[in-house]
C-alpha cells in the first residue's frame, strides 16, 4: 500500500508539474505574441519599393565623396532621356556647389542624406534635425528648392530618424535593388545586379562616384528599357493619396474602408 500510495503521490506530484510548466510556456508564448504585435504595430518604417504595375522605377544615386564622375553621368541620364534622384550630403554640396546646381538645372531630383553622414539611429532627436536641417538650408540657397526625400546615411534608421524626418515634412526612403556598385567588383557584376530582378515599383541605388558607374550606365538604362521599364525620379515613383507602408516597406494604398449599411 506505501509504495502504492508513493507512486499515486509521484504521479500527481509529476502531473502538477507538467501543468505548471504548460501554463509557464502558453503564459511566454502569449506575451511573446503581444509583445511581436507591439512591436509590429509601432515599428516605423521607409519606403523601399512601391505598389504599381504601370511599368515605373526610380533609379537614385548617393553623393558624399566624390564628383569626377558626375558630369559624364548627367550626360548619360540626358542621352536617355532618364530623370534620377541624387541624396546628397552637405559635405559634397559645400565641395560640389556647381555640379549641386547642374543636377537641379538638368531636372533632377535633389534629397536630402544627411550634413556629416553618420549613423542616424545614434543622433538625438535635436541632433537629427540638426542633420537634415544644415543640408537641406544649403540646397536650397543653391538650387532655389527644399528638399522632401530623406535617405539615411548606411541605410541606418529606428524610429525616432523615421518619425523625426517625417515630423520635418521629409518622406524616408531606401531602396529594394542593391547595385553593390561600391564594392567596385567590374561593370558586368555592376550591370547584372542592377538589372536582374527589378519590376515595376522598386527603388534602386547607385553611387555618383562608384568606379565603373559610367562604364555600366548605358547598359543598365538601356535594359531596363528593353524590359518594358520606365526610370522616373522616386517622388515620381511615390504614391499619392492615403497609403501604407507594409512590413517589406512596399508602399501601398491604404485599405478603403467600406462604410456598414
Amino acid at each position: 500500500m506505501r509504495k502504492q500510495g508513493g507512486a499515486s503521490r509521484t504521479i500527481t506530484a509529476g502531473a502538477l508539474w507538467a501543468a505548471m510548466l504548460l501554463c509557464a510556456v502558453s503564459g511566454i508564448y502569449a506575451l511573446n505574441g503581444r509583445t511581436a504585435e507591439v512591436v509590429a504595430r509601432k515599428r516605423e518604417l521607409p519606403v523601399y519599393s512601391v505598389e504599381r504595375g504601370d511599368g515605373k522605377i526610380a533609379i537614385s544615386f548617393d553623393a558624399a565623396w566624390g564628383g569626377d564622375n558626375t558630369e559624364r553621368l548627367l550626360d548619360i541620364l540626358d542621352a536617355y532621356d532618364v530623370k534620377a534622384t541624387f541624396f546628397l550630403v552637405d559635405t559634397w554640396v559645400q565641395r560640389y556647389p556647381q555640379l549641386v546646381q547642374a543636377v537641379s538645372a538638368r531636372g533632377h531630383e535633389i534629397g536630402n542624406h544627411s550634413t556629416t553622414h553618420p549613423q542616424m539611429s545614434r543622433l538625438s532627436r535635436e541632433k537629427i534635425l540638426q542633420e537634415l536641417t544644415t543640408v537641406a538650408d544649403h540646397i536650397e540657397a543653391l538650387t532655389g528648392s527644399r528638399p522632401a526625400l530623406f535617405r539615411p546615411p548606411y541605410g541606418d534608421y529606428n524610429n525616432d530618424v523615421v518619425l523625426a524626418a517625417r515630423g520635418a515634412g521629409y518622406e524616408v526612403i531606401q531602396w529594394s535593388v542593391d547595385s553593390l556598385d561600391w564594392k567596385n567588383r567590374g561593370a558586368e557584376d555592376l550591370i547584372r545586379r542592377a538589372t536582374r530582378n527589378v519590376s515595376s515599383g522598386d527603388i534602386v541605388l547607385f553611387h555618383n562616384d562608384a568606379k565603373y558607374i559610367l562604364d555600366a550606365l548605358p547598359a543598365i538604362l538601356k535594359s531596363y528599357q528593353q524590359q518594358g521599364l520606365s526610370a522616373v525620379p522616386v517622388s515620381e515613383l511615390l504614391l499619392s493619396g492615403e497609403t501604407t507602408i507594409d512590413a517589406q516597406g512596399r508602399q501601398r494604398p491604404a485599405p478603403t474602408t467600406v462604410p456598414e449599411v
